[in-house]
């Protein structure tokens, strides 16, 4: 049975710098669990709590129901991978894989054996009397994770494992990276900076920044519902547009901006009040050009907009505007050849539906 794993009210200090602030979260058993921020916000230093190889300042990391202070790294039910790998290069893939179980005095045929099945269940049979350098860099990934599995963890911890991969490799191994998480049914914790990696792979998502979890959800929510500005600037490309409110009806806000008047959707079922400073966010996906169909057939979010210049992308086009003195980005599907094109400096009509755009404390913190 796969185990939980519960920060509860984690805070981790290093003299007067604070790493992680007050994190409280169950990672389900059989989850993929990403943590997704930028350098120095506080992910590594989680993992490494949940790994026991830093403990927290304040709070207590429990596996299983278990308390695990004072329980070293080589007591944990826990398997870590880290961003180099770590592979001898002087030893076979199967020697590379089967030495945790070598050091658990475990018998030369049965550390073979293991071997082997694991490198059947990583789809690379045949290769364990090869060594390292002999294989790929996405082959070399996987038998970092075989070696990992190859102690029989509850939980593996994996620290930007791809990040050294090409971007070609990088998008083919987390669609293996997922299969191998549900084909052996263990708990995978993720730390990444790459948001494709978090919502491709993860059941669930922590958004951190500054030590702070701002936010936690399913991919899709964290995506189209973020709660902070952070969250909202961090995942995704987005537009920012600052502004005050003006009323709102339900859970629809009207803004006053530079831009003119605009509608959004109040993030958290938020009350706001007329005068109260906030943003507005608006992927770029959910622009429509005037005349192009049902995301810009609406008279609540017209933008009179100059195009500055247009990017083709092969199946979208990334249009960059200006308004009111505002810098705002379209990206718009392409359609062949009967697809609209702007010239630079053309100026048209942009527009998105209420409800596709987030309204958001000026307030709070945000990038």
């Amino acid at each position: 049975m796969t185990k939980d794993v519960v920060l509860d009210h984690v805070s981790v200090r290093f003299g007067s710098y604070t790493a992680v602030d007050n994190a409280y979260l169950t990672i389900k058993g059989g989850e993929f669990f990403s943590f997704l921020g930028p350098s120095g916000c506080g992910k590594t230093t989680l993992l490494r709590c949940v790994s026991g190889f830093v403990d927290p300042t304040e709070g207590r990391v429990l596996i299983g129901g278990k308390d695990m202070a004072n329980v070293g790294p080589n007591k944990r039910p826990t398997a870590l991978i880290f961003q180099n790998l770590a592979l001898f290069p002087l030893m076979s893939v199967a020697d590379n894989i089967a030495f945790p179980l070598e050091v658990r005095g475990i018998s030369k045929r049965e550390r073979r054996r293991r071997a082997d099945e694991l490198l059947d269940m990583i789809a690379l049979p045949g290769v364990g009397d090869k060594k390292v350098h002999e294989l790929s860099g996405g082959q070399r990934q996987r038998v970092a994770i075989a070696r990992a599995l190859a102690v029989e963890p509850d939980i593996l911890l994996l620290d930007e494992p791809l990040s050294a991969l090409d971007l070609k490799l990088r998008h083919h191994m987390r669609s293996e990276l997922r299969a191998i998480q549900q084909r052996v049914g263990l708990t995978f914790i993720y730390i990444t900076h790459d948001q494709g990696e978090a919502l491709t792979m993860s059941d669930r998502v922590a958004v951190m920044n500054a030590g702070v979890i701002e936010q936690i959800g399913d991919p899709e929510s964290v995506y189209d519902r973020p709660k902070t500005p952070f969250v909202a600037s961090f995942v995704g490309e987005t537009n920012r547009i600052a502004g005050k409110i003006i009323g709102q009806s339900g859970q629809i806000a009207t803004i006053d901006t530079a831009l003119g008047r605009l509608k959004g959707k109040a993030a958290g079922g938020r009350t706001y009040k007329p005068g109260d400073d906030c943003l507005l966010f608006i992927r770029p996906e959910k622009f429509g050009l005037a005349g192009d169909g049902a995301k810009a057939g609406t008279s609540d979010n017209a933008i009179v907009a100059r195009c500055v210049k247009e990017e083709f992308e092969g199946s979208a086009r990334q249009i960059f505007l200006e308004a009111g003195g505002v810098d705002l980005r379209a990206a718009l599907v392409n359609s062949g050849e009967g697809s609209r094109r702007l010239s630079t400096d053309e100026v048209a009509t942009f527009g998105f539906a209420p409800t596709s755009a987030t309204v958001l404390p000026a307030d709070q913190s945000g990038g």
